[in-house]
């Protein structure tokens, strides 16, 4: 049998996405939903703790339980890393999502911290490097507004990035294009890459730096960019807020049968 707060958070949630409860309304006190005959109080504690894990609400002292402004942004797939938006426009990644979402964004809501650090054995076996070779890590913090959304940590061969913008602190995007333009400028030109998607529950650092919410999990990113000779150029963990994003991806069904040599 399905639990009694599962079916009262399903009830609760069903009139969230109807908009009955719209964004900004504060859901009813415990105690009236309780004298509602809709459960006892640990019942309704326990569906408002469920859909503030899913991040359909937020809760607060002072204000209860209210339903969230904002719907999760969408995170774009391919269509993200188009070459029309980082070579010939201004366009980064992290702007394009915000773009497709129709939210506004600045370029300093990214912010970095630049660093040569020994590769870990999952950043050398990336590189091809041995372990504990020295690689650049750029880690970015990137919010929307103070909200954060996500981290990314971009490790790079010191050969392929020193004397550029990637190395170089400064808030904000690496220049116009940011940094798969200052590759493509050095010569490294993207051809494709390999993203690997894992969800876990966040480590205590991340839940104080994302300000996750209680029982809020993420979803961590592994990228490997490739230029068409097959060389790694980037190798980048991404650690992100589950609730704060609806994953998109837009792409052509392959046929391998069909493109087999006769």
């Amino acid at each position: 049998m399905t639990p009694k707060w599962r079916e009262l958070a399903d009830k609760l949630a069903e009139r969230i996405r109807s908009g009955e409860y719209a964004p900004g309304r504060q859901l009813p006190h415990i105690r009236d939903l309780v004298e509602a005959g809709e459960g006892s109080k640990s019942t309704v504690h326990a569906a408002y703790r469920a859909l503030e894990a899913e991040g359909l609400v937020t809760s607060s002292r002072g204000h209860g339980t209210v339903v969230r402004e904002q719907a999760p942004l969408k995170r774009l797939g391919i269509a993200r890393y188009d070459k029309a938006k980082w070579r010939d426009g201004d366009e980064v990644a992290f702007i394009a999502d915000r773009v497709a979402s129709g939210r506004a964004y600045k370029r300093g809501e990214q912010t970095q911290t630049i660093s040569r650090v020994p590769a870990s054995p999952i950043v050398a076996q990336a590189h091809g490097l041995p372990e504990g070779a020295e690689v650049y890590a750029r880690a970015r913090l990137v919010k929307e507004g103070d909200q954060p959304t996500h981290t990314l940590t971009s490790y790079y061969r010191p050969e392929h990035v020193e004397g550029t913008r990637l190395v170089d602190p400064t808030p904000g995007p690496a220049g116009r294009g940011g940094g798969f333009r200052v590759l493509y400028d050095a010569g490294y030109e993207i051809d494709h890459m390999r993203e690997e998607l894992f969800a876990r529950v966040p480590k205590p650092d991340e839940v104080e730096q994302l300000k996750l919410l209680p029982g809020e999990w993420v979803v961590e990113l592994h990228r490997t960019t490739y230029t068409a000779d097959g060389t790694v150029v980037e190798f980048a963990i991404g650690i992100h807020a589950a609730t704060r994003f609806a994953w998109s991806y837009d792409f052509k069904v392959p046929d391998s049968a069909a493109e087999a040599p006769k």
